[in-house]
């Protein structure tokens, strides 16, 4: 099993539970811009399986693209654990980040909040995200630590404070590695709110700072240069099918498009979904 299978199989999977074409166009597409349905059209060509014929509730097409992702990440991701070994654990069920380490003390505020109204209107509720898919790492019991040769003790007083090691809590939290936003499709108002999502991730956490991504099957790259240009809110955007993305559009000759979208994958702004899970392991 290789990246490039899973990628395939991800595909082929996307196409029967997610991707329709009930309208002449694919349901990732703007049905009212004629460069988004003839670019997602020609991915759908491009990626080359049979699109499923059961009709999809509108509601549930992020659901299932958020499930489906989770499973390639999780497959890929495993296949790299000689590059990033460790006990991991991977979840779409919009999982509260005060149940993680870097996080942890958000549930006392959340508590405060909860019994004082006035807190509640000053702070809001914008920091207890709840993430579309996460990826984070089970503490280490000092056997596995110790397994070539005897590196810590029970009984000293170093390496007493790091939460990578089981022992130094009484009750032991996950380390939040990674949170995924995923979009199946992009508006002006829903980039500003993974941006509001990824911020509050990098200032309310005490530790080490999560990989930030979003995930997108957007056809249009003004569209997904909302998310992707600019530095500091997000590690990078991932594409479901971006050397896909890329020949549809040189295929349709659109050159503006076809420019932001080269300026985006050249800036290390823009990537494609098989990218992720080696970026994972950084």
């Amino acid at each position: 099993m290789t990246i490039h299978d899973l990628r395939r199989e991800y595909h082929k999977n996307l196409c029967r539970d997610v991707i329709r074409d009930s309208k002449g166009f694919p349901n990732f597409a703007d049905g009212s811009n004629t460069s988004s349905r003839s670019i997602a059209n020609k991915i759908v060509e491009r990626i080359g399986f049979e699109l499923g014929n059961q009709n999809i509730v509108e509601q549930t097409v992020g659901g299932r693209f958020e499930t489906i992702t989770k499973e390639f990440i999780e497959g890929a991701f495993q296949l790299l654990s000689h590059l990033r070994p460790g006990d991991w654990f991977y979840s779409t069920t919009q999982t509260d980040i005060a149940g993680f380490e870097q996080y942890e003390h958000l549930a006392y505020l959340k508590s405060l909040v909860e019994n004082d109204r006035s807190l509640a209107s000053a702070l809001g509720g914008d920091y207890l995200i709840k993430p579309d898919i996460i990826i984070a790492r089970y503490p280490v019991p000092d056997e596995p630590i110790n397994l070539k040769e005897r590196l810590v003790e029970a009984d000293q007083t170093t390496s007493t404070l790091t939460p990578l090691r089981q022992l130094n809590r009484q009750t032991p939290q996950k380390l939040l590695h990674a949170s995924i936003s995923c979009k199946w499709t992009i508006r002006s108002d829903r980039s500003q709110n993974t941006r509001t999502e990824a911020l509050n991730l990098i200032r309310n956490r005490k530790g080490r700072v999560p990989h930030v991504m979003a995930i997108t099957a957007e056809p249009l790259p003004t569209r997904i240069a909302s998310l992707a240009l600019g530095t500091g809110d997000l590690d990078c955007v991932y594409h479901f099918a971006l050397p896909e993305l890329k020949s549809a559009i040189e295929d349709i000759q659109n050159i503006d498009q076809l420019d932001l979208l080269l300026s985006m994958i050249q800036g290390r702004r823009l990537r494609d979904i098989s990218d992720l899970p080696f970026d994972l392991a950084i």
